[in-house]
């Protein structure tokens, strides 16, 4: 080879790598809303055909501006959602961002109440109350362990929570109180891996994030790196568990390598069948 050509394709190959890194950095803000039907056994005749937006891991720090936390707020708010539920990562790195991030959430409007469970990152840097205060500030309802019934023209189902399974101590049990098996429930679990610890068949639907769908998700090979026991099975998108089915979102924000590849953040709006 010549130098001539070694320097060309050398040139070629780092313009490339350039406008690679380019991308997943601009991919990483490119925040679209992931519109999907999920069906919830048991679900009342009033409640088919209502949407829950959905978002998780928004971690609010170094790589995700306030801006981009108002910008989320505002795609949310303008899909007009009958519920809203937030699956917990708000801050990222330091405590610092806990406050101005809930206080933009708490902008957050649906006809059947905005719902909030706590993940891993709430839990680090001893963050957890401060996390939960400021949910409680905001007028949002914190379902961790715990639930509570949404209704709609005499119709109800049982929404509940549990809290990480990382750094939470999980009640499944006094989250579920009084549901029977001929109600629809629908749990908020942060970590999509917790699933394969249900056992209780009053579990209709279960919602989650963590696990970003690996940020970057290479053609064929999929995501090379899923922050789960089990792979790349809890990676995004609807997955069917030992004993229940649960949606995992891709996520709002982004964490270190602050990158996204054929993996955009979203904000899932699920219509309920």
């Amino acid at each position: 080879m010549t130098r001539r050509k070694f320097l060309k394709r050398t040139t070629i190959a780092a313009l490339g790598a350039a406008l690679g890194v380019a991308y997943s950095l601009l991919e990483a803000k490119w925040l679209v809303v992931n519109r999907v039907t999920l069906t919830v056994p048991n679900l009342p005749a009033a409640f088919k055909g209502k949407t829950v937006a959905f978002m998780a891991d928004l971690h609010h720090g170094p790589y995700v501006p306030l801006s981009y936390i108002r910008h989320a707020v505002d795609m949310a708010n303008a899909l007009k959602p009958d519920l809203i539920a937030l699956g917990g990562d708000y801050p990222h790195r330091s405590a610092a961002y806990i406050a101005p991030c809930i206080h933009e959430l708490s902008r957050l409007r649906a006809p059947l109440g905005v719902y909030a469970i706590l993940g891993n990152h709430d839990h680090y840097y001893g963050a957890q109350p401060q996390v939960s205060a400021a949910l409680r500030a905001a007028n949002i309802p914190e379902l961790t362990n715990r639930g509570q019934w949404i209704e709609s023209h005499g119709a109800r189902v049982w929404l509940c929570g549990v809290d990480d399974f990382w750094w939470g101590t999980q009640n499944l049990p006094a989250a579920l109180g009084p549901a029977t098996t001929g109600d629809a429930v629908i749990l908020l679990s942060h970590n999509p891996d917790y699933v394969e610890e249900i056992h209780d068949a009053r579990v209709g639907l279960v919602l989650s994030g963590h696990t970003h769908g690996g940020q970057v998700d290479l053609p064929i090979i999929g995501p090379p790196v899923v922050p789960s026991l089990y792979g790349q099975k809890y990676a995004h998108g609807l997955v069917r568990g030992p004993v229940t089915q649960v949606f995992v979102t891709r996520g709002v924000g982004t964490i270190t390598p602050p990158v996204r590849l054929f993996c955009k953040p979203e904000i899932v709006l699920a219509t309920l069948a």
